[in-house]
């Protein structure tokens, strides 16, 4: 299961962003929707309705939503690091973590179980792809 959403979802009081599985019709749809491949799901993707980003860019377009701790200013940091560190840079280190993933954060069997229906809104269900 994805730990990055499971800090997402804790991350994310107001419930602003909503999730989907790369392989998902909704999220091959959206990827398509913004010019990109159906079948790369080699990195996060953050859909915004200027458009779709990936990587570093995806990560810190997450992170300007989030609002885990009121003086954590996260927005701000996210936005300089947008501007002030080199894409090729950050998209370097997004690959390391990504490739290291499961070292950093740990890999598990099963996800997170939602018993009370918590978030269930916040996951797009594929029947919106399907017109349903």
């Amino acid at each position: 299961c994805n730990s990055a959403v499971n800090l997402a979802l804790d991350w994310d009081p107001s419930g602003k962003l909503r999730f989907a599985a790369l392989q998902s019709k909704v999220g091959q749809n959206l990827l398509q929707a913004h010019g990109r491949d159906a079948n790369d799901i080699s990195s996060i993707v953050f859909v915004t309705p200027k458009g779709a980003y990936t990587k570093s860019d995806a990560i810190l377009g997450i992170t300007q939503e989030l609002n885990p701790l009121p003086f954590l200013p996260l927005r701000p940091l996210a936005a300089a690091g947008q501007f002030m560190v080199p894409q090729i840079l950050r998209d370097a280190v997004y690959d390391g973590v990504a490739d290291n993933r499961y070292s950093i954060m740990g890999k598990r069997d099963e996800c997170r179980f939602d018993a009370d229906g918590e978030f269930d809104d916040r996951f797009v269900d594929d029947s919106i792809a399907e017109g349903q």
